[in-house]
């Protein structure tokens, strides 16, 4: 298997929001969004998927090196041997590969937030950095554009965050923060539990409308100059909103449950907006 192959397949066995969007690139972008995805998941799976925290801290530590390597042209692992040939066109650089380990890394060490602005941090990590990167690859001439990206990338993980409360829960995470779950007279026990109430509805709501704002405020930052390439973007935006929506539709039934789409309603969401525009 060719690391061309093996990146492809990660990403087509995701099941990912962001594989419908990349369907609609040119090649050479697709390759190059395609690549970067799966790095994403190799380390988010690290995180995911090793019970361990001593052994999944040593992968961690692993793809650093590999990281480290592969930009002094020694790459060893597919994923890095399909991302680097693109690193220079679309200006992927380690630091952003770092980035997405540091977030992966917070997974390990901190399970509870404080307030909104430590969330955020992590947010920033795992998902403003990844959107600029995206950003980039897809095609961007303004400053504005990695503005846009950024936040976009935080509305998104937001509504990653809330459609995952449940299952989180039962990794031992809860993200909502702690000084917002106090506000709304919600406590970690009642998440661990199942317990739904009014509280948890009015708690979930605040969350779903400060993510709504994030994704007016990114497509208001979206200059025009960039819109049409930065559709597969806005393609990703539009699947995840609609999620929200479902969510919020469900009265927040995230304990129990994790929302999806279907994979035939997330290309036609992404079908549309390529038609559309927006």
């Amino acid at each position: 298997m060719t690391p061309e192959q093996y990146v492809q397949d990660k990403a087509a066995k995701s099941g990912s929001s962001f594989y419908y969007a990349f369907l609609f690139l040119p090649p050479p972008r697709r390759a190059a969004i395609t690549a970067y995805y799966a790095f994403c998941r190799e380390v988010d799976d690290v995180v995911d998927e090793v019970a361990d925290p001593t052994l999944a801290a040593t992968k961690l530590a692993w793809w650093r090196k590999e990281v480290a390597e592969a930009f002094n042209g020694q790459p060893s692992h597919p994923v890095m041997k399909a991302l680097l040939p693109h690193s220079i066109t679309y200006g992927i650089t380690a630091a952003h590969l770092f980035s997405v380990i540091d977030g992966c890394q917070m997974d390990l060490e901190q399970t509870r937030y404080l307030d909104y602005a430590g969330l955020t941090r992590y947010c920033h990590l795992v998902a403003g950095v990844v959107g600029e990167v995206a950003a980039s690859i897809f095609g961007c001439t303004e400053p504005a554009t990695i503005s846009y990206a950024h936040k976009l990338g935080l509305a998104m993980q937001l509504t990653n965050i809330i459609r995952d409360v449940g299952d989180d829960a039962r990794r031992g995470r809860i993200y909502l923060p702690m000084s917002e779950m106090k506000q709304f007279e919600v406590t970690a026990q009642e998440i661990l539990n199942r317990g739904y109430s009014e509280r948890f509805s009015a708690l979930m709501r605040f969350q779903a409308e400060r993510a709504h704002r994030l994704y007016d405020e990114a497509f208001a930052l979206l200059p025009a100059a960039d819109r049409a390439a930065q559709k597969p973007g806005v393609m990703m935006a539009n699947i995840y909103r609609t999620l929200l929506r479902e969510i919020e539709a469900d009265n927040f039934q995230v304990l129990h449950q994790r929302t999806s789409l279907t994979p035939l309603r997330k290309l036609w969401i992404a079908m549309r907006t390529n038609w559309q525009g927006r």
